[in-house]
């Protein structure tokens, strides 16, 4: 006889009773046997039935056995308690106020989501790789940080917790900013304690060098260029050697305040909270402090680009509606315009910039999820017939 391709797998909770969930090719119809056996749907998608009534209890779970003997159903039974109450326990003893959901991936491709959120590099990005893993729980601090809490395959106890964002990012097994995963014992206890004093502070410092990285990158994508312009403006020719009309330099200007605008926004979004984190006199370079004063005030001085560091970003979504394209880019380049001072001094500084931030430690609330809409790429789409699992948003 085949091995079945579809399972359900039994472990208890001591506020649900024992609590089943389905996972595989036919994970429907493995729920309709739950049904048909007695158990109760709960919200996330598990299936439960109390354990008050022993006797009720038993009937219940033969007619499990004889439902999914039936229907090519196997059983699983766990040994674990079930995630859904130890995700629970684990961010009720997290500072601040955590919640936790389970997560049911039923159907085998729902699995693969994950790829697209998943910001790490450790033992469960192997985990995903090399196991199916039908059931996580997610714990949020309510503030946009979000943990994925698994438990660990091949191992009687414990469970891997590792970092999700909806933020864009680079290949995580290349990325040296990308946080690793962290092995916690299975105690909620003693979890909670390695997350919060080991965990959430490599968080941390893996979002500040992943920020200082991005307004990094921002501000050499603006030097490379500046600096062409500025050689096309001292030589009067274009870089292939033609010459250039002198008519033409100004509306290079605006062309290059058009782009530069487009990177400065991240540095106006990262730049402050990078910047509150350095502390010059505590470094080997405590004469920085006047460099970090004057990047301080390109960003608070200009009223404007204050203004749009956190305002820009629905306000640009609605402009293409009302404008064509070229009047768009005459649009954003005003922004840039009159951002070039502030420009000019971030491009000056960059590099007391960049030392200062690496040699801060981070501290506070850093969450992982921006304030703007995500730009990573869509999920792919899943089987029509199967049901898309429960948002995380």
């Amino acid at each position: 006889m085949p091995t079945p391709s579809t399972e359900i797998t039994l472990s208890t909770s001591r506020t649900l009773g024992l609590v089943a969930m389905a996972a595989g090719e036919n994970y429907k119809q493995a729920n309709q046997v739950l049904e048909a056996a007695g158990f109760s749907r709960q919200t996330g998608g598990a299936y439960a039935v109390s354990l008050a009534n022993a006797q009720a209890a038993r009937r219940t779970a033969s007619a499990l056995a004889a439902h999914a003997t039936e229907h090519g159903v196997a059983l699983v039974t766990s040994t674990r308690p079930y995630l859904g109450d130890i995700g629970t326990e684990i961010a009720a003893r997290l500072p601040g106020t955590w919640t936790a959901q389970l997560e049911l991936y039923s159907y085998p491709l729902w699995q693969d989501d994950l790829w697209y959120q998943l910001w790490e590099a450790g033992e469960i990005h192997r985990a995903l790789q090399d196991h199916r893993i039908p059931f996580a729980s997610v714990l949020k601090d309510g503030k946009g940080t979000e943990l994925l809490l698994i438990e660990r395959p091949d191992h009687p106890a414990g469970y891997l917790i590792g970092a999700l964002t909806d933020d864009e990012k680079e290949d995580v097994l290349d990325d040296p900013t990308t946080p690793k995963t962290m092995v916690l014992p299975a105690e909620p206890d003693r979890a909670a304690t390695t997350i919060t004093s080991s965990f959430l502070p490599a968080l941390r410092h893996a979002l500040h060098h992943r920020d200082l990285n991005t307004v990094l990158f921002a501000l050499d994508r603006i030097r490379k260029e500046h600096d062409t312009l500025q050689t096309i403006k001292a030589t009067g020719r274009y870089t292939d050697g033609v010459p250039l009309s002198s008519r033409l330099i100004g509306s290079m200007e605006r062309a290059f305040a058009d782009h530069a605008w487009i990177a400065f926004r991240t540095v106006l979004e990262h730049g402050p909270q990078l910047l509150a984190q350095c502390r010059p006199a505590t470094t080997a370079w405590p004469d920085d402090a006047a460099a970090l004063t004057r990047l301080r005030a390109a960003l608070s001085d200009n009223a404007t680009a204050r203004q749009e560091e956190t305002t820009l970003s629905s306000h640009l979504h609605a402009i293409p509606r009302l404008l064509r394209s070229h009047e768009y880019h005459h649009v954003r380049a005003e922004y840039g315009m009159s951002a070039l001072p502030a420009i000019q001094t971030w491009l000056t500084d960059s590099t007391v910039f960049e030392r200062q931030v690496r040699a801060a430690q981070p501290a506070g609330t850093h969450t992982l999820s921006a304030a703007t809409p995500p730009t990573v790429n869509p999920r792919p789409a899943l089987p029509p017939a199967s049901p898309a699992p429960a948002s995380r948003r």
